[in-house]
């Protein structure tokens, strides 16, 4: 896939170029990037030249996961980053990181917003899924005011730095934005009591 561009009231979501090599790697030495994200730690800046040159880039020509820069409306220096990858058919999940100086004005939110709308309008996704790390409440906050709903705690579910972590997992789906499903969707009734017999 070529890539697009994503604009919102307040922000561009374009592609990285080679001049944001600097910038990026700037925004992974805080500490709250190094400690919820997967990014490698230390960060030097070798990463932030291979995230920008090579496995961004990478991401848009196999299909595999679509990351944007997100921007202020005109362009500039990039504030944080975005992106949905494709682990199994119709299901996409989005990850992202916000620059320390951009926190707080709801930008993250509104990324993520136009994301699950793309996904939902243009990329054939049914499901998008968001994970973090237990414990990780500005991000669970994000999500929350992004629309997903909280399904609960999956152990073991989340490798960071060589260490598996439990994680949160919520989704969201074209119904919670209002927006056709692709494929028909019957959810389950209402379960009051256990479902196991033997409880």
């Amino acid at each position: 896939m070529e890539p697009v561009t994503l604009t919102t009231p307040r922000l561009l979501l374009d592609t990285f170029t080679p001049e944001d090599v600097d910038a990026v790697f700037e925004a992974c030495q805080d500490a709250a990037v190094q400690r919820w994200t997967t990014v490698p730690v230390p960060y030097g800046r070798e990463h932030a030249e291979s995230f920008v040159l090579r496995m961004a880039p990478d991401g848009w020509h196999h299909e595999t996961e679509f990351t944007f820069a997100v921007r202020g409306p005109g362009g500039g220096t990039p504030m944080g980053a975005a992106s949905v990858r494709h682990p199994r058919p119709g299901y996409w999940e989005v990850g992202y990181w916000m620059g320390a100086r951009h926190r707080g004005a709801g930008y993250t939110a509104e990324t993520v917003s136009a994301l699950a709308r793309w996904a939902f309008t243009e990329l054939g996704c049914h499901r998008l899924d968001w994970l973090a790390e237990v414990g990780n409440t500005a991000s669970l906050g994000t999500a929350r005011r992004a629309g997903f709903t909280l399904e609960g705690v999956q152990r073991a579910a989340l490798s960071n730095n060589g260490t598996l972590r439990d994680c949160w997992r919520a989704s969201l789906l074209p119904s919670d934005l209002g927006l056709p499903t692709p494929v028909p969707y019957l959810p389950a009734p209402r379960v009051t009591a256990s479902p196991d017999p033997a409880a």
